[in-house]
């Protein structure tokens, strides 16, 4: 199965698998393909394999990166997923090895996972598996995994507000996000929003971050 690369000029036509069947994730949907036109500018890549189901990666030099990641020189996987009828047939090797090519000139690649399989985040033991190791990690159970290829460099880090996991704003509850995810609309901006009235906050705020890195 080949690879098909993402650009500005074929967006509009592809897919971009993530939510693809999703109805309550429309407007995130849309909103994703807006963001990934502009952060193409900013040596963003998606790269899918060309089949009508979630079999791609995403990754951007750790310089432009929307995580809270402290490092230079590094490619950062944002995304990778394989499911369902996809998975076991080399699909997951073969997007991995494409992102390691791209980054053949730089010192290597990392991606945050977690202790186990979690939702929305790749697969701890798939990492391992392809020589990853946990370089940091921030609680409740994040962890940073990267793979060298100039060992004479140091890994990146998570920044310390990420551990910390502490907002200036104790009022209520703030969210601060992008659309790199085609969910986060919907679980922002209504199933938050739910739960804080729910909860009968304070207050109850949603800001796009529009920094590419967090403070």
């Amino acid at each position: 199965m080949k690879i098909i690369k993402l650009i500005e000029k074929n967006i509009q036509e592809e897919h971009i698998c993530c939510a693809i069947s999703d109805k309550k994730c429309i407007e995130g949907y849309i909103k994703k393909k807006e963001w990934l036109k502009r952060e193409f500018k900013n040596g963003y890549n998606f790269q899918k394999v060309d089949v009508r189901g979630k079999v791609f990666i995403e990754y951007v030099p750790i310089e432009s990166s929307w995580l809270p990641l402290v490092g230079k020189n590094f490619m950062v996987i944002n995304c990778f997923w394989v499911s369902g009828q996809f998975k076991g047939h080399g699909n997951g090797k073969k997007l991995l090895q494409q992102c390691m090519d791209d980054a053949k000139e730089m010192d290597g690649i990392i991606a945050i996972s977690s202790d186990k399989k979690r939702p929305f985040m790749s697969h701890p033991k798939f990492l391992e598996y392809h020589g990853f190791e946990i370089i940091d990690e921030a609680k409740p159970f994040f962890k940073l995994w990267g793979l060298k290829t100039n060992p004479k460099t140091d890994f990146p880090k998570i920044m310390e507000s990420a551990k910390s996991g502490k907002c200036t704003n104790n009022q209520g509850i703030t969210a601060y996000y992008s659309n790199t995810c085609p969910f986060t609309e919907y679980y922002t901006n209504q199933q938050l929003r739910e739960y804080a009235t729910k909860k009968k906050c304070t207050s109850s705020n949603s800001h796009y971050n529009i920094s590419r890195r967090w403070s």
